[in-house]
């Protein structure tokens, strides 16, 4: 994914679509409003259109909120069903969301817990 982000980062979807009139402010009142989160935490905050074919991505960098704004061209993105709900994703399903993949599709391998360290 091209903003840059070192490492995983805490990823939080809104199921329901937004206003896509809305920019860096609007959507920052909406992380407030609908996630209950500080928009400046430094989370990535994920927003979709009504149809589908377009997100947008608000976060704090440390020096200023970037909003990026994607349209598909001939398709739709896969998104989680419509509730009234915020929803978590990891970095890995973010950036298949991102490229217009399934993001349902990435799934953390598990691996078992040491029981001793060394």
């Amino acid at each position: 994914m091209m903003l840059g982000l070192g490492g995983p980062v805490k990823v939080y979807v809104a199921t329901r679509p937004v206003d896509f009139r809305k920019g860096i402010d609007g959507l920052a009142l909406a992380v407030q409003e609908m996630f209950g989160l500080d928009p400046f935490c430094g989370a990535v905050f994920v927003f979709r259109s009504k149809r589908a074919d377009r997100n947008k991505l608000l976060v704090w960098d440390q020096t200023g909120m970037v909003l990026v704004h994607k349209r598909l061209e001939g398709g739709k993105f896969v998104w989680p069903q419509v509730r009234d709900e915020v929803m978590r994703m990891s970095s890995a399903q973010l950036a298949a969301l991102f490229e217009g993949l399934d993001w349902r599709l990435v799934r953390p391998e598990r691996t078992r817990r040491p029981l001793v360290a060394g």
